[in-house]
């Protein structure tokens, strides 16, 4: 694994923040929107908070949420060019509440960047050459990555003077050996194409596994922790000691777990089968693995309240509806199995993101029979409604199930800052 520059290196002088720089701008580019966040890590506040969504098209549309002074969210509608207009906008609405991108409060902007490969182990403070090994990165992730750098970009020409920090999904799971991270095929062509298990949601899996052990009330390199990120993407992670060393996100995001539209695990031979035997694409099946499967293909809904609904109801949809739960909650199962073996020792399994934090039938569910294992939920916590950390296991319970709310944006502005506060904050 290539070595990387510690942080406080890794900064050039002039770039660190000063004493009463203490706002971090958080953003996540996506191939037409943006999400965004300002915080101050001073206190941990969030003063602002938005999002830009179908750039590019006529019916764009502009909706931030002044949460420092507790008013009313403003939108606006209208064509929206491309990225940099859109973060015109959002440093126009920013200035409005006082908060403009030329506060001399604002430490630097943090970037969600999806895969940052094996050489980005950590966040790092974005210049040229990491701007192209982002960029050499864009055949694994030709969705993600492209639209990150336009981000990127366009922020630092806004504000060539101000740090922008890179963090990676993928860096959180640089940590797992060898034996988890090789596929088993040929060395050399694996390596020439790069491809190996690089895994995804990092800064989720960071935040929450952290958060769990605070929940236990123990240190993060004393637990062992099972992380189920379960929203319309989904994926596992075995957590040793605050180090992960399994997950079931693979080269890209389609492994693991059956998921809103992806397929998750498949035997790769189905490929080959679809294209002899059903005379189908590689684009053809690629649609139809990513945008076509898991909980939608199986019965024409992603989305689990709707899901449930049909199952409660019965009738003739509840049959489909029913099987697709089944498969989903099954293909859970046996990774909580799984990683139960390559921990040895589990200390607590925690559900997290939209289906994790509000799916209690499918915590329940995925939790049911495995009492020897240790693992049992108490019906009446699992019902209970919060935006807190909580357990959900009975009193006494060997191990611990916790629910425990994930805050990405959060988890990349303290990395940034730490990062360009080194030595000053």
């Amino acid at each position: 694994m290539s070595s990387h520059p510690s942080p406080a290196a890794a900064l050039p002088d002039e770039l660190r923040s000063t004493p009463l720089a203490s706002r971090v701008l958080v953003l996540n580019s996506g191939s037409s929107s943006v999400k965004y966040q300002l915080l101050d890590m001073g206190d941990g506040s969030r003063l602002a908070a938005g999002l830009v969504e179908r750039i590019g098209e006529e019916t764009s549309r502009l909706k931030h949420t002044p949460l420092a002074s507790g008013g009313d969210s403003r939108e606006t509608t209208g064509p929206i060019a491309d990225h940099e207009a859109a973060l015109k906008a959002v440093a126009e609405e920013l200035s409005r509440d006082g908060l403009g991108l030329d506060s001399p409060e604002l430490a630097a902007i943090g970037h969600r960047v999806v895969h940052g490969g094996r050489k980005f182990t950590r966040p790092t403070v974005v210049d040229d050459a990491v701007l192209a090994e982002i960029e050499r990165l864009i055949p694994v992730a030709p969705l993600h990555n492209p639209a990150n750098l336009t981000g990127i970009r366009t922020a630092r020409a806004l504000r060539p003077d101000l740090p922008q920090v890179a963090v990676f999904d993928t860096a959180f799971h640089t940590t797992m050996p060898e034996a988890a991270a090789r596929y088993a095929i040929d060395v050399r062509t694996a390596d020439e194409h790069r491809i190996r298990r690089y895994g995804f949601h990092g800064t989720s899996h960071a935040y929450v596994s952290r958060k769990a052990a605070e929940l236990l009330g123990r240190a993060p390199e004393d637990v062992n922790v099972i992380v189920l990120h379960l929203g319309n993407g989904a994926s596992a992670s075995a957590v040793e000691g605050g180090r992960c060393v399994d997950t079931s996100m693979g080269l890209t995001p389609l492994e693991g777990l059956v998921m809103g539209t992806r397929s998750g695990d498949v035997d790769p031979a189905v490929v080959f089968h679809l294209t002899r035997v059903g005379g189908m694409s590689t684009d053809e099946i690629d649609t139809l693995l990513n945008k076509k499967s898991g909980l939608l293909g199986l019965c024409g809904d992603n989305d689990m309240r709707e899901i449930r609904r049909r199952i409660d109801e019965g009738g003739e949809d509840a049959a489909a509806a029913q099987l697709a739960f089944d498969i989903y909650i099954h293909r859970l199962k046996k990774y909580i199995g799984a990683y139960y073996a390559v921990l040895g020792r589990v200390d607590a399994v925690v559900f997290t993101a939209g289906v994790g934090e509000n799916a209690a039938p499918v915590r329940e569910a995925a939790i049911a029979g495995l009492d020897s294992l240790g693992l049992a939920v108490d019906g009446g916590l699992n019902a209970v409604r919060s935006d807190a950390p909580r357990l959900i296991s009975p009193k006494g319970a060997r191990v611990a199930v916790a629910v425990v709310p994930t805050d990405e944006e959060l988890e990349i502005a303290h990395q940034t800052y730490a990062l360009v506060a080194d030595g000053n904050a």
